[in-house]
């Protein structure tokens, strides 16, 4: 792929996270930028707002002229979650197009910087936004290219200079093959994206296959516990890079930090959540890769302010508090449950879960079951099926029925703000990866009114 020679970029699927990172980037490198997607959201009206020409039925004929006559100038990029049956894709690989994968051009792009990789199944947006708010606040020039939005700099794209790269080292579609960084993270290995590979020791291999993928001379942090060989980082454990000490002063952790070279005290840190802990800690490792001084490396993490739908607080009063998380995977549902449970002790919690991809419920059912047994208030939604059609008896009711909960109920998305008000909660969850996300603004308009 040769950049000087293409002129625009067209994107199947450009409302995707990290497709419109792409979009964003070379829209940044002043090629034209236009593209498809299925539904409208805030992400793709924010695209269109700054030129970008997007349309939302799969259809050649609303592909703008420039772009589908110019072969040799226009570069079409592509999500996996796109069926091969789409008939735009089909047009521009009958027609001479350079056709390639979102994963492939992001390996691309970072090949020749400075790359510092997330990989993982849990963690690796939060992680990722961490790790280039730290560089950020300690001066190194970046690209970077996150899967969420990052409230640090209220995008998931930040170009300040190509010599180092900050990405997310995506395991599904086996995406993370296309990198060579110069430092990477692994951050958990549970089973996930079973309809790609079959079984857990397939995820396994091909993590294992990642971490081969390290430019000579390269740096890999695994959370102590994996199986891979590697520097290795925990909380009070014999890692290489340690947490000790952890207290909680006004909902803020309060730790000392354990490096093979030096020990800092009384770091703090703003995210709920052990789980959060630990990608901080990894942030902060990585981020010492790279050059920046620890100590200042310190200071920045009590500066960080999150990433939306990560463990994020809509409505945060003495008499109710209301958080939004995009877990959709029983591991992610107990971190945000310890992180709840840790912060708001004694509350009456409600949680309401839509669970996202036919496959993963019914591959995880159990799991799934006993971590929202964990709560003691339960809504469920419909199954969000994504790029999936369904399985038969594979249900919110049939995963409902496993569920071991004092009040568990199944509704609609039209009776969510009802249901609500009638449980009076102290505490409201909302998780799920589906489109869940778009009903927030709303229960925090209604219950900042109703507050």
């Amino acid at each position: 792929m040769n950049v000087t020679q293409i002129h625009r970029v067209y994107f199947i699927g450009i409302g995707g996270i990290g497709m419109s990172a792409l979009a964003r980037y070379f829209a940044f490198i002043d090629k034209a930028v236009a593209g498809y997607d299925k539904t409208e959201t805030p992400l793709t009206q924010e695209l269109a707002s700054s030129g970008m020409n997007i349309h939302y039925t799969d259809d050649i004929d609303t592909v703008p002229d420039e772009y589908k006559n110019d072969a040799a100038h226009t570069l079409v990029v592509y999500t996996p979650a796109v069926p091969a049956s789409h008939s735009e894709y089909q047009y521009f690989l009958n027609n001479g197009f350079t056709i390639k994968k979102r994963s492939e051009v992001l390996g691309l792009i970072t090949k020749d910087s400075f790359c510092l990789a997330v990989a993982g199944t849990h963690g690796k947006t939060t992680t990722s936004s961490i790790l280039a708010h730290l560089l950020k606040e300690t001066g190194v020039k970046m690209t970077v290219f996150l899967g969420g939005i990052s409230e640090d700099f209220n995008s998931n794209f930040l170009l300040e200079g190509t010599d180092y790269s900050v990405v997310e080292a995506d395991e599904f579609d086996r995406s993370f093959m296309q990198l060579t960084p110069n430092v990477a993270c692994v951050t958990s290995m549970d089973a996930d994206h079973l309809d790609i590979y079959g079984d857990a020791q397939e995820l396994e291999r091909t993590f294992v296959d990642f971490t081969k993928r390290l430019k000579p001379g390269g740096k890999l942090f695994v959370r102590n516990g994996l199986p891979l060989e590697g520097l290795t980082y925990g909380i009070e454990d014999d890692s290489d890079y340690c947490i000790r000490n952890i207290k909680i002063e006004h909902g803020t952790y309060i730790f000392d930090l354990e490096t093979p070279d030096l020990k800092l005290e009384r770091v703090e840190f703003n995210k709920p959540g052990r789980h959060n802990l630990l990608n901080g800690l990894v942030a902060f490792a990585m981020a010492m890769q790279a050059g920046s001084p620890p100590h200042r490396l310190a200071k920045a993490l009590a500066t960080f302010k999150g990433v939306q739908r990560r463990f994020s607080y809509k409505i945060k009063n003495d008499d109710f508090v209301f958080i939004d998380d995009y877990a959709h995977h029983p591991t992610e549902i107990n971190a945000v449950f310890q992180a709840v449970a840790e912060m708001h002790p004694d509350k009456k919690v409600l949680a309401i879960f839509q669970p996202h991809l036919f496959s993963r419920t019914r591959d995880f059912a159990d799991e799934f079951a006993k971590s929202l047994s964990q709560f003691q208030n339960i809504l469920l939604l419909d199954i969000y099926p994504a790029r999936e059609e369904p399985l038969e008896g594979i249900t919110s009711e049939w995963l409902l029925e496993k569920v071991n909960s004092g009040n568990k109920k199944l509704i609609l998305k039209e009776q969510i703000l009802s249901e609500i008000k009638k449980q009076d909660p102290d505490v409201l969850l909302t998780m799920g990866a589906g489109d869940i996300g778009l009903e927030v603004e709303k229960i925090k308009k209604e219950m900042s009114y109703a507050g």
